[in-house]
């Protein structure tokens, strides 16, 4: 039998949460521990990997122990999104700095707001609104201009402008660059992901601008609950990430 690798054993485990059933609580106290983990009853919560999870800070700590003492017959590690950040800063991102890296550049290759719609109007306009101010700070803060489109088709950007994000993003801890992955797939923008990172854009208009397309639609069209109800589970995870990027 082949030994599982750290990344096996990780999908295995991912996987076993969502197939099997939620495991009932076990623990009464949920503890801060002077070295910023958590005891539940007096025992550190280990990672998946097993290692001691400790954040950077009480104050994540605390945001973390909050999500502990909030289950109540089961734990359901969909709705502990701290948790879930910061056994992916441990296990995950410190043996694969380098693919995380490479993602986050990959999108800025193909950022959200770098394709735009030729139509209608109404959505041209919602699009420039949001968009603009984060290609300008892009221009500013990589030095380079960003190519904006609203053709389907690939178009390149400034090697210099994807070099400085690589390096940026280089230097961050295994917390922050956690949470600017994570920001970083889930709003499908890395300058948005940069521009919260460096406190550029408030985490109101952030949202606002990786979702000013589904927002026109539902203007038009209004929400199916299945979508609502994505949206809802999607902003709870975002305002988790920002403040676990902050806090980091």
């Amino acid at each position: 039998m082949t030994d599982e690798t750290d990344d096996q054993r990780m999908q295995r485990l991912s996987k076993d949460q969502y197939e099997r059933p939620l495991p009932k609580r076990f623990y009464k106290d949920v503890a801060v521990t002077p070295e910023h983990g958590i005891a539940l009853d007096g025992r550190m919560l280990k990672t998946p990997l097993k290692h001691t999870l400790i954040f950077p800070c009480a104050a994540l700590a605390e945001a973390a122990a909050l999500e502990w003492r909030a289950q109540e017959k089961v734990i359901n590690p969909g709705v502990m999104p701290i948790t879930k950040l910061g056994n992916t800063a441990l296990d995950r991102t410190p043996h694969h700095r380098q693919t995380v890296i490479d993602e986050i550049v990959q999108y800025a290759g193909n950022d959200l707001v770098c394709y735009r719609a030729d139509r209608p109007p109404e959505l041209v306009a919602l699009q420039k609104l949001h968009w603009d101010p984060v290609v300008a700070w892009g221009v500013t803060n990589y030095g380079a201009p960003w190519r904006v489109t609203d053709s389907i088709v690939h178009i390149d950007q400034e090697a210099s402008n994807l070099e400085t994000i690589r390096a940026e993003i280089s230097n961050l801890s295994d917390f922050k660059l956690t949470a600017v992955q994570h920001l970083t797939t889930s709003l499908g923008s890395a300058l948005i992901a940069t521009m919260l990172l460096h406190n550029k854009i408030t985490p109101e208009a952030a949202w606002l601008s990786a979702n000013a397309e589904e927002d026109y639609q539902v203007s038009n069209w209004g929400w199916d609950r299945e979508a609502e109800t994505r949206r809802k589970y999607r902003a709870l995870e975002f305002d988790a990430t920002v403040l676990f990027l902050a806090l980091s």
